[in-house]
């Protein structure tokens, strides 16, 4: 995003907010809404990207967005947990990546297209027979 900032407060200059950032900060969005299990598309790739990429990495896989000066579109595939009804945790998903992207950056997010690539069975936590 880049935005010629006017000289209200005695400084001038342009304001850009990387792809990346967006991306990140959409993955980290979908990611807070329960149901939703994982972003990205293959296990083997997102295995991957943990072991060997940073939390900035993690947060970006699944992500794909378009940045303009005022407005993104996003594109998330997202896993979804066992049992969640798929159609409510995207609309939740999309609610919740919209509101985030305006409040940390300001832009609008004119579309926001969610693939459900996976339906994940959660681990179940085994307890101790004593």
């Amino acid at each position: 995003m880049a935005e010629q900032e006017k000289a209200e407060h005695g400084f001038a200059g342009e304001t850009i907010i990387g792809d990346e950032v967006v991306a990140s900060i959409a993955g980290l969005a979908a990611k807070e809404v329960e149901g939703v299990a994982s972003l990205g598309k293959s296990s083997v790739r997102r295995a991957i990207t943990e072991r060997l990429g940073g939390a900035g990495e993690k947060a970006r896989m699944g992500v794909q967005v378009a940045v303009g000066k005022r407005e993104a579109i996003v594109d998330l595939q997202l896993g979804v947990i066992y049992g969640f009804n798929i159609p409510n945790v995207v609309t939740e998903v999309r609610k919740k990546v919209y509101s985030r992207l305006m409040e940390i950056t300001g832009l609008v997010a004119k579309e926001i297209n969610v693939r459900v690539v996976s339906v994940e069975i959660p681990e179940k936590k085994l307890s101790k027979v004593e």
